[in-house]
């Protein structure tokens, strides 16, 4: 059985724009002196959503509860569905993300005709300082129950624990920093140091500077039955750890998208070992990449649910 989704939700960004609340904790955002940056990032996004299109990828695009969240194209972060018709509620680090989270969603997805069977609400743990930001926290290998977790102000142990609790998963914590070095800032988020698929993984293990966790994710994975693409701290900065392997509706076709930047970035090797997997597409988003510090895979979270 197949593990890659083959529909998203994403959600327009409407207010799309510099978070400097945000930016304390993500080194990948910058601030822009363009004017049109909104409209940049909406053409973007009708990119994207063209590109999925062409590939047969179901799509429910959603308009954010909060129209000027500046970071709401990241549907990922607040919200994931899961197979058993599970939808999952997070704890967002910043009060500017909490505002992106729809605690209705249960009856949104309903009207667009998906059936969810239970809703767990984590958004408490922010009252606690426990913070798991969806599957920009968490890396998640579905066939095998298990999280991948890169520890930041954004991804707390506790919550990780408390996510594993409700949901029966396995996990593996680990750090990783921007230059893999123990003094520097951690990466914000999981799913820019590595990308899980259905045979393969790519990894950035030089942003982890324990060699311990170096060998548990390592290990980990190949327990798992992955193949492990590494990839360089520079190809981590540019976001080629954010891809995500899709499936088409039909079943006919899988797909790795990612983002141009990304893309460009890979060496001829790592692209062949890619495209042993999946189809590689490529989309240019290289305003919501420089402002918004996130890449495709951040705008995309997985519909596991069946319809109504």
């Amino acid at each position: 059985m197949s593990t890659a989704a083959s529909a998203v939700f994403l959600l327009r960004p409407t207010g799309f724009g510099h978070d400097p609340q945000t930016a304390a904790s993500n080194a990948f955002q910058r601030v822009l002196p363009d004017a049109d940056v909104r409209d940049r990032a909406c053409a973007e996004f009708d990119g994207l959503l063209e590109s999925l299109g062409h590939c047969g990828i179901g799509t429910t695009v959603l308009d954010p509860i909060a129209p000027d969240a500046p970071n709401a194209v990241f549907a990922n972060n607040w919200f994931s569905t899961h197979e058993d018709g599970t939808v999952v509620l997070y704890p967002m680090c910043t009060p500017s993300r909490r505002a992106e989270r729809d605690h209705g969603l249960d009856r949104t997805l309903a009207r667009e005709g998906f059936l969810v069977r239970r809703v767990v609400d984590l958004s408490g743990l922010e009252r606690e300082g426990r913070y798991l930001e969806g599957t920009g926290s968490l890396v998640l290998d579905r066939a095998h129950r298990t999280a991948y977790a890169a520890l930041s102000p954004r991804t707390s142990e506790r919550a990780l624990n408390s996510w594993c609790g409700v949901t029966d998963g396995h996990q593996v914590p680990f750090l990783a920093t921007m230059n893999g070095t123990l003094a520097a800032q951690p990466v914000y988020h999981t799913n820019v140091v590595m990308s899980i698929g259905e045979g393969f993984a790519v990894l950035c293990l030089d942003a982890l500077p324990y060699p311990v966790d170096r060998e548990d994710v390592q290990a980990e994975l190949e327990r798992a039955g992955k193949r492990i693409i590494p990839i360089t701290l520079e190809q981590m900065h540019r976001y080629v750890g954010n891809m995500l392997q899709l499936r088409a509706a039909s079943g006919d076709g899988c797909f790795i998208l990612l983002s141009e930047t990304a893309f460009h970035a890979l060496r001829p090797d790592q692209r062949q070992a890619l495209e042993r997997e999946a189809q590689l597409v490529p989309v240019p988003i290289p305003t919501i990449e420089a402002v918004g510090g996130g890449s495709v895979r951040c705008m995309l979270a997985e519909n596991f649910l069946e319809r109504c």
